[in-house]
């Protein structure tokens, strides 16, 4: 007698039957075979990071008067080291990783040769982070050897490297001087003090950047009302700052004191000792920077604390660079989810690139000079007293590009400009 089936599979006394199907068996060996080649291709591609370069020239400072704490020398290097540390966080997702390298060269030495000895080593690096002058940086960049590398400046502002003196495989992470006094001017502009009285230091640094201060003011329509030179080599200002200052900041009436004071050498002492109560601004009071220890809006209160874990202290500029640089090589890679380094070199370059740096917008570099578009903060030690691009200065693309040089002003012809 054959059993009774309805169609929900249950016998005549209401049941559920139970259907045999046919079951596929793997043996022990090649489950374990298999596990074994899929671990393997990872482990292949964690076998071959990225790799990347630090290279820094180390520069001889002046000692810093009162007390200022010194210029850290691993200044730059823990940033891309925190860099590092985040992208390869982030790409482990994605079976990709970095390897970082670095070399740090004295004064007088070889920097070319610091080069090549990095291009020889275990990871071959393609990207070299370069933390060193300007005439170091075209050295480099226009060294046999490093035809297929891409450098990412993270240590020399000088306009020129962004004009005339470009390169095409240099791309700037750090902001130029132009920008870093554009902003200036901007928030200046913005609250119409737009007299500016000028100290200069007698360094060539100093020049370039009280050259910066005369183009942007000229640009955004404030004034230069007298200029004047200190050389503080020969003198005491922890004794004489209030007779030396007074002095030096006479002249016609004025709303701003600005000090092109690279070196550091008298800039500070400047504050509270000018002949008018006014406010001091550029290298040293009121100061434009691409990073600062009081900046912590748009989750940039979290980067900081990671860094200030790694390293021990606060992230300056140079830091903000470091990591930068390294980051946006991580991104590109974790996009393209290769680590081809031409693929990823080339997607840096595109206009179509976009990073993000804890600033609130997305940044990217300029496809005419290589420069990182990217907001400026304006920080008085403690506070951040404003960002720039300042609101009402507008521009027929984006307002990132009132920083600098616009395609217009750049003379750069590297990039096809």
């Amino acid at each position: 007698m054959r059993a009774l089936i309805d169609p929900a599979g249950r016998g005549a006394s209401g049941r559920a039957g139970r259907r045999e199907r046919p079951r596929t068996r793997f043996p022990r060996g090649a489950v374990l075979a298999c596990l074994l080649a899929v671990l393997g291709a990872a482990d292949a591609r964690a076998a071959e990071p990225v790799g990347v370069a630090y290279l820094e020239r180390r520069i001889e400072r002046p000692n810093p008067l009162n007390n200022e704490d010194p210029v850290p020398a691993d200044q730059g290097l823990r940033g891309a080291e925190l860099g590092l540390r985040d992208s390869n966080a982030t790409g482990r997702f994605v079976g990709l990783s970095l390897a970082l390298d670095k070399a740090v060269v004295e004064p007088g030495a070889d920097i070319r040769a610091a080069l090549a000895g990095l291009l020889a080593g275990p990871l071959h690096p393609r990207f070299v982070v370069v933390n060193a002058p300007a005439e170091d940086l075209l050295a480099l960049a226009d060294a046999p050897e490093a035809k297929d590398v891409l450098f990412l400046n993270i240590g020399a502002p000088d306009t020129r490297l962004r004009d005339a003196d470009c390169r095409k495989r240099i791309l700037h992470v750090a902001p130029s001087r132009a920008m870093l006094t554009d902003a200036l001017v901007q928030l200046l502009v913005f609250k119409r003090w737009t007299r500016i009285l000028l100290v200069a230091g007698p360094g060539a640094a100093d020049r370039l950047y009280a050259d910066s201060l005369r183009r942007s003011a000229k640009k955004f329509g404030a004034r230069i009302v007298a200029e004047t030179t200190f050389d503080a080599r020969g003198a005491d200002l922890r004794d004489s700052a209030l007779r030396e200052f007074a002095l030096a900041t006479r002249g016609p009436e004025h709303d701003v004191v600005a000090v092109a004071d690279e070196a550091g050498e008298f800039g500070t002492n400047l504050v509270y000792n000018t002949e008018s109560p006014r406010p001091v601004v550029g290298t040293q009071g009121l100061t434009p920077a691409a990073w600062g220890r009081a900046v912590e809006a748009w989750a940039a209160a979290q980067l900081q604390e990671r860094f200030r874990k790694l390293a021990g202290r606060t992230m300056d500029p140079a830091d903000w660079a470091g990591w930068m640089a390294v980051h946006a090589v991580g991104e590109a890679a974790v996009k393209l989810k290769s680590a081809d380094p031409a693929a990823i070199a080339t997607l840096m370059q595109s206009p179509a690139f976009e990073v993000g740096g804890f600033k609130g917008r997305a940044l990217s570099f300029r496809a005419w000079n290589g420069q990182l578009r990217q907001p400026l903060f304006l920080l008085w030690p403690g506070a951040v007293v404003g960002a720039a691009p300042v609101e009402g200065f507008l521009h027929r693309s984006t307002e990132l590009d009132t920083l600098g040089l616009d395609r217009p002003e750049s003379a750069c012809k590297a990039f096809g400009g």
